[in-house]
C-alpha cells in the first residue's frame, strides 16, 4: 500500500466516517467511489453533481444529490453546509473545455482572479482552499480505493518485448518531464521517438494522434505530476482508455505504480488480455509526498 494509503487507513481506523460529500465529475469514478465508501462503512453520501458531466444513475448509489453548473462554488458550499458535510472528495473528471467555459458565481470569479495560473491543478487547489475556509476538508481522491492502485511490475496482458521495455522506460522519463513542466501527463512513443504529448485536448485525443503517427505497436505512458496533490487530478485508466489505445494501434500501456487508479479493474484486465494490450506499472523515483 502506498504511504498515503496507509496514512488514510490510520485516519479512517481512528475516526470512522459516517458521512462524506462527493464532488462528482464524469465517468464511472463516482459510482466506483460510492460503492467502495459504502463497503468501508460510510452511511451517508452527499453529492454535488454537475450538469453535462455527472451520470444521472449515480443518484441510485447515494442518499442526497444536488445538480449544479460548473462554477457554482457558493451553491455547492451552501449545499454541503446544509447537509452537515465536513469532509468531501473529488471523484471523476470535469471536461477541460468546461473548466475554461465557466459561468462562474461571484465567489468563483474572485477565486479565479487570485490565481496566477488557471489550469486544472490551480483551479481545483483554489476550490479546496475555499472549502477549507468553510470547515470542509477535502480528502484524497484515492480514499477507500487502495486496491485499484497497481504495484510496480507487469499488471496484465502479454509480456513486454525488449524493444517495448525500452520504449516503456523512455516514455516514462518523457512523461514525467512533461508533467513536471505542467504540459500534460500522457505521452505516446515508438522506437525511442516521441509521437504525441498530451496538452489541453486530453488523454484520449493524444492517444489517437500518437497512434496515427505510430501506425501500430506504439507505447502510451500516463503518470502523475511530481509531488501530485492526491486530493484531485489523480491519473485514471479505464476501459475507454484501453479501447481508445487499441483503436489507435497502441499495444503497451504504462502507468505509474501506486499513483494511477485502474477503474473497472476486472473488466479492464479482461479487455487487455482479449486485445493483447500489455499493461505495466512503473515505480517513480519522485519523493512520495501525500497531501490530505
Amino acid at each position: 500500500m502506498p504511504r498515503c494509503g496507509k496514512l488514510m487507513a490510520n485516519i479512517m481506523g481512528a475516526h470512522k466516517l459516517e458521512k462524506i460529500g462527493m464532488i462528482a465529475g464524469n465517468g464511472i469514478y463516482p459510482a466506483t467511489f460510492a460503492r467502495a465508501a459504502r463497503a468501508a462503512g460510510v452511511k451517508t453520501l452527499v453529492v454535488s453533481a454537475f450538469k453535462g458531466e455527472t451520470e444521472a444513475s449515480l443518484a441510485d448509489e447515494v442518499e442526497v444529490m444536488q445538480w449544479l453548473r460548473v462554477g457554482q462554488l457558493s451553491k455547492m458550499i451552501r449545499f454541503f453546509q446544509r447537509e452537515e458535510v465536513t469532509q468531501a472528495v473529488m471523484v471523476g473528471q470535469i471536461a477541460p473545455k468546461n473548466l475554461f467555459d465557466l459561468r462562474p458565481d461571484l465567489r468563483t470569479v474572485k477565486l479565479l482572479a487570485r490565481l496566477k495560473k488557471k489550469n486544472a491543478e490551480s483551479i481545483f487547489g483554489g476550490i479546496a482552499d475555499e472549502l477549507a475556509k468553510e470547515g470542509i476538508e477535502l480528502l484524497p481522491a484515492t480514499t477507500f480505493l487502495d486496491d485499484l492502485l497497481p504495484a510496480a511490475g507487469p499488471v496484465c496482458g502479454p509480456k513486454l518485448s525488449e524493444n517495448a521495455q525500452q520504449d516503456a522506460e523512455f516514455g516514462f522519463f518523457i512523461a514525467k518531464e512533461m508533467s513536471r513542466l505542467d504540459i500534460g501527463q500522457t505521452v505516446v512513443v515508438k522506437n525511442g521517438t516521441v509521437l504525441a504529448v498530451e496538452a489541453f485536448e486530453g488523454t484520449n485525443e493524444a492517444i489517437r494522434r500518437g497512434g496515427k503517427m505510430g501506425k501500430g505497436k506504439a507505447t502510451m505512458v500516463k503518470v502523475s505530476k511530481p509531488k501530485q496533490d492526491l486530493r484531485f487530478d489523480v491519473p485514471v485508466v479505464g476501459e475507454i482508455t484501453i479501447e481508445t489505445a487499441v483503436e489507435a494501434g497502441i499495444t503497451t500501456v504504462v502507468v505509474e505504480a501506486g499513483r494511477t487508479l485502474l477503474l473497472g479493474k476486472e473488466e479492464l484486465f479482461v479487455l487487455c488480455e482479449k486485445k493483447g494490450v500489455s499493461l505495466v506499472a512503473v515505480e517513480s523515483m519522485d519523493e512520495d509526498d501525500c497531501i490530505i
